[in-house]
């Protein structure tokens, strides 16, 4: 089960920056962390100006966060007073840290979404479990004994499908070349 919490900071000031890290933030009095074994997700909805922003000052909002080959810094909004004041994202990132600074600009820029908390890794775990005996157990159901008899034609039937696909795959290259 997955529990949604609204996420939102304000970034003020020259090169004001925010880290979202939730294992570092929900650390309990006595040191141990609240959700050991959760899975936590960020999604960025939308950055807006705050009314008292300078007209006609531009405004650059950047993320850096885990890429696929390391940590990768962008530029996400351009914002300025009279001309883009806010704007709709759709940005996830499953994996802490993500720190968001005005590189450019003194703001204020709000910037509002969703902090996902999932089910712990022993509910996903039990799951998984769970799901894995119901589908043995459809695959006993569904299976009858003349099903069993079957099972001979299946290399039989896949090979005609395979030379229909290459027929039809013929048939394509032969237009390409028209």
């Amino acid at each position: 089960m997955v529990e949604e919490y609204l996420y939102g900071i304000t970034l003020e000031g020259p090169n004001a920056s925010e880290v979202w890290d939730p294992e570092h933030k929900n650390d309990d009095s006595d040191g141990t962390d609240q959700h050991i074994g959760a899975d936590q997700k960020l999604i960025i909805k939308m950055a807006l100006l705050g009314p008292e922003a300078k007209p006609g000052e531009l405004n650059v909002l950047q993320v850096e966060a885990m890429g696929l080959k390391g940590p990768i810094k962008t530029p996400i909004a351009l914002l300025e007073m009279g001309k883009t004041a806010q704007i709709i994202l759709d940005l996830s990132f499953p994996d802490p840290p993500v720190t968001f600074t005005l590189v450019k600009g003194s703001g204020p820029v709000h910037i509002v979404g969703h902090n996902l908390l999932g089910a712990h890794i022993e509910e996903f775990e039990d799951m998984a479990d769970e799901m894995e005996e119901e589908n043995i157990d459809d695959e006993d159901d569904e299976k009858d004994p003349e099903d069993e008899d079957d099972e001979d034609d299946e290399p039989k039937k896949k090979n005609a499908k395979l030379s229909v696909a290459a027929k039809y795959k013929n048939q394509a290259n032969k237009n390409k070349k028209k």
